[in-house]
């Protein structure tokens, strides 16, 4: 799907409030509210808009720590991703986790209460990983930057 201006606008505007009504969101991006409404139906169906979500302060919720995970896998076959990538989706700590390039093979984002937590979650979960040779935890200091999606410009 090519995107245009407006397009770009409504996509933007939904990052920074994906709740608002059709009809602010069209007066936002400047179209009738019909308008927008085919526009958005159309990226929806498109996959360009995914989803809609609550931005959830982990914080808040008792998610003190955030850590940084690198696996190494023993080796990198698709039998191994696979089984690897489908027992880590199983954990509910897991935010995100990314097949990368480098030294490791996986980096992933875990959320946990505090480190007890999270040494919990290391020795009964990521510890038991099917094909894990090596895990490197980075604890996050503080988020200096969190942007909800890349720019659209």
């Amino acid at each position: 799907m090519q995107l245009d201006l407006f397009d770009r606008k409504i996509i933007a505007a939904l990052a920074g409030s994906g709740r608002m009504t059709t009809v602010d969101l069209a007066a936002e991006v400047g179209l009738s509210p019909s308008a927008c409404t085919r526009r958005l139906q159309a990226l929806e169906a498109a996959k360009v808009i995914t989803g809609y979500r609550a931005v959830v302060d982990a914080a808040a919720i008792g998610l003190g720590i955030t850590v940084f995970v690198e696996i190494t896998l023993e080796r990198q076959n698709d039998d191994t991703l696979r089984a690897f990538e489908a027992a880590l989706a199983a954990c509910p700590n897991v935010l995100s986790c990314h097949l990368m390039s480098g030294a490791s093979d996986y980096l992933i984002r875990i959320a946990a209460h505090d480190l007890a937590d999270f040494e919990r979650l290391h020795a009964n979960v990521l510890g038991h990983l099917p094909g894990v040779a090596r895990i490197e935890s980075k604890f996050a200091l503080r988020q200096a930057v969190d942007r909800p999606l890349v720019p659209i410009g």
